[in-house]
């Protein structure tokens, strides 16, 4: 447990459960919701009634990075918001190379949630040759050879992959040689990745597949 003074000092990031920090954004979300609503306290039944959770899991995810509210008057929304922010890094700017520029990659980089958020798509790759050089909005596509020297020079610490699925370990290898350590897969497919490698996969047929278990039943 760390410091409520310093919620970021001191965590051990292996003694939180992964499924409590991929929550942390949903909290961060909802109170954003209620502050732009003008609401300036909440308590956990509040925030459990949104997110369908319990009070008692709000409460114990919150516990692994310090005290939170106070007993009988609930959470101060705007500083609860802005320590969770803290936490999760989101208090600062983080550059991302996206590859692979076919209709996936495109509507990614054109995607306009990513920045408000502090996330930067600085670079953008593909192995065709007739997509090298073309401009992607603000973007120059560059060459995959130019990778590791971009991600030095650029300060790249997300890597986002949007190939095909057969290309997709080869292109998570190369981000991984380069010193990314930190990567949005769109690509269906369960990468081999070393320890210290985080990978977060996106894939929309495993939600639809998980959704036709409750259509059929």
């Amino acid at each position: 447990m760390v410091n409520s003074d310093n919620p970021t000092d001191g965590i051990d990031s292996e003694s939180v459960p992964e499924v409590v920090v991929q929550r942390l954004p949903l909290y961060v979300r909802v109170l954003s919701h209620f502050a732009s609503a003008g609401i300036e306290v909440i308590s956990s039944e509040q925030l459990g009634a949104h997110l369908q959770m319990t009070p008692a899991q709000i409460r114990k995810d919150l516990s692994y990075f310090g005290r939170f509210g106070k007993q009988g008057r609930g959470y101060d929304v705007g500083n609860l918001a802005t320590r969770l922010r803290s936490i999760l890094g989101l208090d600062s700017q983080w550059n991302a190379g996206l590859i692979g520029m076919g209709r996936l990659g495109r509507a990614v980089a054109a995607y306009p949630g990513f920045q408000p958020e502090g996330f930067r798509i600085v670079a953008a790759f593909d192995a065709d040759d007739r997509l090298v050089g073309h401009e992607v909005g603000p973007l120059r596509v560059q060459a995959l050879a130019e990778l590791n020297e971009t991600v030095e020079e650029r300060d790249i610490k997300i890597g986002i992959v949007t190939v095909p699925a057969a290309h997709a370990q080869e292109v998570i290898n190369q981000l991984v040689r380069a010193g990314v350590r930190s990567i949005l897969n769109y690509a269906p497919i369960a990468p081999v990745v070393p320890p210290d490698v985080r990978v977060q996969g996106v894939d929309p047929v495993l939600a639809l597949q998980s959704m036709t278990f409750y259509l059929k039943n």
